[in-house]
């Protein structure tokens, strides 16, 4: 099919041009003796993004996926108990993987289309008198379900139960595009991943480690050796790494932490918010409902909307891909065929958001939805140009 394709999916996102002139050079020495003086700035770059003074930034060439891992063995012994809700696909798989790597998980199920429940967790952690919870989980941003949860709230329990749990949060869909604050929320150990809000390739876990977690990992006794903090904090103290880092990876995040530092976090979370706006307008226009279930919980990174009965969502993410090139996302298990996902987060503008809802239109209408055409984006568009 000629021209590009139109990628809205929550992840992986579109790469900037800057991004990707950053990643097209010749492999270098990671042992040079120069080396140093690109990677020291960078970890120090990297704890902006985050928010963060006094946590420490590992960089580790995986996915997300990884970064979880990291995060679970390098603070947990095997039998610990953890606190995790289930309310989409990936707090779904984050207490699967807590599971298969040897921890007891206390799970609440929550509606899928609703974040954290706070009520439960503070009765479950009330209820914990002998601090057995050695670590809270959160899914900042279930991508799922277009849901973003009160991360601030979460930690005010723990401290109003005086609970010393340890404050693991998923910011995989949200750091370097929503608001995130690891200080002041005390957040312990947050997970990244480059293809989201950093604009780049699949490839990296970036984390975020506070002192209290870093304390904690030296007496944890989970196996791990590849994801081992210690060993990456001892390399990364003179500027290296412990085995051959991901270098065209590395270039293209110093790339990206440049343009949200030059563009400024502030406003990073403010043109996401104005985007995620512009896409509701869009879905209100078309008379659909979204997958959040209050707009106080609407992630301004991804827009997961409800088709009607009667309707296959799959129906419309393949006519949009078949038909216009248009990449959204899909519904995943329990809303698998309920909704679809309009991905709105790293590099983006008003004319991209504009031709995404255009090409979702005339997907929604070949698979039988009965909108009008131009609604959706005519809706956008007044949007847009209102709130410049």
């Amino acid at each position: 099919m000629p021209g590009k394709n139109f990628l809205f999916v929550p992840g992986p996102t579109n790469i900037p041009e800057r991004i990707r002139r950053a990643m097209d050079i010749p492999l270098e020495d990671h042992r040079a003796a120069d080396f140093p003086e690109f990677a020291l700035p960078l970890f120090e770059d990297l704890k902006k993004i985050f928010r963060t003074e006094r946590g420490q930034v590992f960089v580790f060439p995986s996915s997300g996926t990884g970064g979880w891992e990291a995060a679970i063995t390098n603070t947990l012994s095997p039998g610990d108990r953890v606190l995790q809700s289930r309310f989409g696909q990936f707090s779904h798989l984050w207490a699967e993987s807590c599971r298969k790597l040897g921890m007891a998980v206390e799970l609440i199920e929550a509606p899928w289309g609703e974040g954290v429940p706070l009520d439960e967790y503070r009765r479950v952690l009330t209820n914990d008198s002998t601090h057995l919870i050695k670590m809270v989980l959160v899914t900042h941003n279930e991508t799922a379900t277009g849901v973003t949860s009160d991360l601030a709230a979460v930690r005010r329990l723990l401290d109003e139960l005086q609970h010393p749990a340890l404050l693991a949060v998923d910011g995989i869909s949200s750091i370097g595009s929503l608001e995130f604050r690891m200080d002041e929320w005390g957040v312990d150990l947050a997970v990244s991943g480059s293809q989201k809000g950093l604009m780049l390739p699949t490839g990296l876990s970036i984390i975020c480690v506070s002192e209290k977690a870093l304390k904690i990992s030296k007496t944890a006794k989970s196996h791990r050796y590849y994801f081992d903090f210690s060993q990456m904090s001892a390399a990364n103290a003179g500027g290296w790494f412990p085995y051959t880092p991901a270098m065209t990876l590395l270039r293209g995040l110093r790339e990206s932490v440049n343009m949200l530092l030059e563009e400024g976090m502030e406003n990073v979370y403010k043109r996401h918010g104005r985007y995620a706006k512009s896409v509701r307008a869009a879905a209100a226009a078309w008379g659909l409902n979204l997958c959040a279930k209050d707009e106080v919980l609407y992630s301004d990174t991804v827009t997961a909307i409800c088709v009607p009965e009667g309707i296959d969502s799959n129906d419309v993410v393949r006519n949009a891909y078949n038909r216009y090139n248009l990449s959204l996302g899909g519904g995943l298990t329990e809303v698998a065929g309920k909704v679809f996902r309009i991905g709105h987060l790293g590099d983006m503008n008003e004319l991209m958001i504009l031709s995404a809802l255009a090409g979702t239109e005339m997907a929604l209408c070949d698979s039988g939805i009965d909108i009008k055409l131009g609604s959706g984006v005519g809706a956008a568009a007044r949007f847009l140009r209102g709130s410049l």
